[in-house]
């Protein structure tokens, strides 16, 4: 009888692991989807030079959020896991610049001059190991 009972309580205990191991693994695609919808809604769409902004102020909180370091040059060091980095090309100049180098000051100069241009998405990268959003790289389709 006790053997039975034993038995029976380690089956339980097994079911009950992979229950929680299912629901975490879950949770986490549950996640990364959410996160990546916040994206992925600018892919499908034009896009305005104000929502690149927002976009790029997205990305630099999300860096910071997951303690993303910065090299010499200010860049962030992009991991294999959790950094974002935002690209913008113009057509301007035919130059493509890293968020980093449109934050702050520039950013506001970036969004005062910009702001109302059209950008497309024009590339998505992701993260092999999570899948989450590693990049992306908008495109003015005007000036």
């Amino acid at each position: 009888m006790k053997k039975f009972i034993v038995i029976i309580v380690f089956i339980l205990v097994i079911i009950f692991i992979v229950s929680y191991n299912i629901k975490t693994v879950e949770r986490q695609n549950n996640e990364v989807k959410k996160f990546n919808q916040e994206y992925e809604y600018f892919d499908k769409n034009t896009t305005s030079g104000i929502d690149i902004t927002s976009l790029i102020n997205k990305a630099i909180s999300n860096n910071e959020k997951y303690d993303i370091p910065r090299d010499k040059e200010g860049l962030y060091i992009l991991d294999d896991e959790y950094s974002i980095v935002i690209y913008v090309k113009m057509i301007i100049d035919d130059n493509t610049y890293r968020m980093e180098r449109l934050s702050g000051e520039k950013l506001n100069k970036f969004t005062e001059l910009f702001g109302s241009i059209n950008f497309k998405c024009t590339e998505i990268t992701y993260h092999e190991k999570n899948g989450r959003i590693a990049s992306m790289t908008f495109e003015a389709t005007e000036y």
